[in-house]
């Protein structure tokens, strides 16, 4: 089966087939890191205008890069929510109206869950039920995950989520946007331990996280101590993937899993893999990524997620009406039923 994916939920914008039993057959994502940085933020309504302007090339370089026509699609996916309103109905009125007029099923998919299930695109995936640490700009949580759409929400961030406090940490620190990435990458330059800022919610015996806190810690450190910024990122990078680390083993040992998968674009983080990589390796357990081109928000992982609602047994629905769901906890998600 042929699927499209549409991503459209926040600032980039995704379009990818895939098709069952060959893989991911072509997929591309446009990025509006440059028009939102003169604001140092995303901007709804030019991310919307935005993704109106794009969507539609993206669709046709996608299927000629592909060497198919739009006759050739069996089903339409795309982010139904979370995220930005007016950007979630880009993807979904577009969706929606292609379905209606091929006359295949269009399928809304949850954002995370099309974060949580990339990894299962690699030649190397991971076999059900295992634990999924997600880790973006807007969530951090962690999953036990038994099937597609069977999802038990273990703990979450009871404010910042780790990709927010690296963006908002990186703007008291006076870093160009987008800032996680740039604070990651001086983070590299510097050497951790120099300051001591705070391990939030490490020791609370939950799978709650909390990092909101280690913002305002910094900016404690830069008005009493001052300069030295690569080594104050490395102490806040450090800090950050103590406690993911933490978490992540602490939920491994209470459910009694082995395998753990990362997805989002902290995800990304070389330094949180390493230790994820160092910790699974040293108790036997197994960890697993997306390829790095997937992990951050792109078509490919909703068109996967889709692709496999239907062969778990999941219809679709017939084009035509839209709806988004900007706010829409995971764990609320259904299994396809049988």
């Amino acid at each position: 089966m042929i699927v499209l994916g549409l991503e459209s939920s926040c600032d980039e914008t995704g379009v990818a087939l895939y098709e069952t039993g060959r893989g991911l057959l072509a997929h591309r994502v446009h990025s509006q890191i440059d028009l939102h940085a003169a604001y140092g933020g995303v901007v709804p309504e030019l991310a919307s205008r935005d993704h109106v302007r794009r969507l539609p090339a993206l669709i046709r370089q996608v299927m000629a890069d592909a060497g198919l026509g739009l006759n050739s699609l069996e089903a339409i996916a795309y982010t139904a929510g979370p995220g930005l309103a007016g950007a979630l109905l880009v993807a979904a009125g577009t969706a929606e109206a292609m379905a209606a007029a091929l006359g295949v099923p269009a399928l809304p998919i949850h954002h995370l869950e099309g974060h949580l299930l990339s990894p299962l695109l690699a030649a190397d995936a991971p076999a059900f039920p295992f634990v999924a640490l997600l880790v973006s700009g807007g969530h951090t949580q962690l999953m036990r995950v038994d099937g597609v759409g069977r999802y038990q929400l273990l703990g979450e961030s009871v404010d910042d989520a780790a990709g927010e406090a690296f963006d908002k940490t990186a703007k008291v620190m006076g870093l160009p946007y987008p800032g996680g990435p740039a604070l990651a990458q001086l983070a590299d330059q510097g050497r951790a331990g120099r300051f001591s800022l705070p391990r939030p919610m490490l020791h609370s015996g939950d799978l709650n996280f909390s990092f909101s806190g280690l913002k305002t810690a910094v900016m404690t450190v830069l008005r009493g101590e001052g300069a030295a910024p690569a080594d104050l990122a490395a102490e806040f990078q450090a800090a950050v993937v103590d406690v993911l680390t933490h978490k992540a083993k602490l939920a491994l040992k209470q459910t009694g899993l082995k395998r753990l998968v990362v997805a989002g674009g902290v995800g990304a983080n070389q330094a949180l893999r390493a230790r994820l990589d160092e910790m699974t390796a040293r108790r036997g357990w197994r960890v697993y990524y997306p390829e790095p081109a997937l992990c951050t928000d792109n078509g490919a992982m909703i068109a996967f997620a889709g692709a496999m609602r239907l062969a778990a047994g999941a219809a679709g629905h017939a084009g035509g009406a839209v709806t988004v769901r900007p706010r829409w906890p995971l764990d609320t998600v259904v299994a396809p039923a049988a």
